[in-house]
């Protein structure tokens, strides 16, 4: 192959998310609770952000799990975290840099939204700006084995749902007049049926959005949605795991998506979501959208045909590290998070 995943930035303790200011500045998330920035590809000795005294980050699934940068943080330092706090419970929260900065305060701390988690696994943690604006927020299932409480199919929860908020020029949020209507005390849900989606991104030419569900005992899945779609759909956990049974046969009337990809436990144990590729680097991968496992440390590639027929190809056998997050930098170029290695790599030609 003529690809390679290049290691760019070392030094990093189990890191699991990046972002781009595109001003030189970068940030990648650790498990612990801090944030690291790089200048220049010059990584800072000072944290950008450290709440580790705040942050639970005992389970594995626990920590701080994602960040988002606002569209114009540049001019306003604005960004979001989502985060397990010492009571393994979800926080979604703003903080306020000035900017250019190179450290903000964790004083400036805004809480959005407070979740309580039931178990402490399956926590989700992404976060992602999507095409509207409009801030999206990925919350696993609360945990155990099997979804016990029937959170994901439930309205009467946040758990197990992908929900979409309005953060732009507020001093909380409100939510966007055209979310779906769900009958529910949460008009934050988008969308529900999910067990733990771990990374959902947004195509930066399309607008659709990709979301990949880490699985229970035997199928990984990816899931896609067109972007004129507006929402309130069902991706079936726990009636499906992937494209097959697993509880209860729905009810009547009760309509579920399909993923539009799905492998099964031979292949890995534990999906991780990436972004479909933009950059300017390697045109053979235009149109691209990148997959890893955890465990096994393959990455594959899923290509949607003009007919809405999918491609599907592993592209990497084992990049040598447990993949815990894809990243995307401000020219789309793409790079991969080694959680036990504490490293970050981009994908470049040989």
């Amino acid at each position: 192959m003529d690809y390679q995943w290049k290691v760019v930035l070392t030094g990093l303790t189990n890191p699991l998310d990046m972002a781009d200011a595109g001003d030189g500045r970068m940030f990648f998330v650790e498990k612990k609770g801090v944030i690291r920035l790089a200048v220049d590809g010059i990584l800072q000795e000072i944290p950008f952000l450290d709440i580790s005294n705040q942050v639970g980050s005992q389970g594995m699934e626990q920590g701080l799990l994602g960040l988002a940068l606002e569209p114009n943080f540049i001019s306003t330092g604005r960004f979001y975290v989502n985060y397990t706090d010492q009571d393994g419970n979800t926080n979604i929260s703003r903080f306020t840099s000035p900017p250019g900065a190179l450290q903000a305060a964790p004083g400036s701390e805004v809480q959005l939204l407070f979740i309580t988690q039931p178990f402490e696994n399956h926590n989700g943690g992404g976060l992602a700006f999507g095409p509207d604006d409009c801030l999206y927020i990925g919350v696993g299932d609360g945990g155990s084995h099997g979804d016990p409480q029937g959170n994901g199919q439930s309205l009467d929860t946040r758990l197990g749902k992908l929900l979409r908020i309005d953060v732009i020029n507020r001093e909380y949020y409100s939510i966007p007049p055209d979310n779906p209507d769900l009958k529910s005390e949460f008009p934050e849900i988008w969308v529900y049926g999910l067990r733990n989606p771990w990374r959902f991104s947004f195509d930066r030419a399309s607008g659709d959005l990709y979301l990949a569900d880490v699985g229970q005992d035997s199928f990984e899945e990816v899931n896609y949605l067109h972007w004129t779609v507006d929402g309130g759909v069902n991706f079936g956990w726990n009636f499906r795991e992937g494209m097959h049974p697993f509880a209860e046969t729905p009810p009547a009337g009760v309509t579920l998506m399909d993923p539009v990809w799905e492998y099964g436990h031979d292949q890995g144990c534990s999906i991780t979501g990436g972004y479909v590729y933009r950059g300017k680097q390697l045109q053979d991968w235009e149109g691209i959208y990148l997959a890893g496992d955890y465990c096994s440390r393959k990455v594959w590639g899923l290509l949607r045909m003009p007919d809405g027929s999918w491609q599907t190809r592993l592209l990497f056998e084992d990049v040598g590290g447990r993949i815990s997050s894809f990243g995307r930098d401000a020219d789309g170029e793409i790079y991969l998070l080694r959680y036990d290695i504490g490293d970050i790599l981009r994908l470049e030609h040989k």
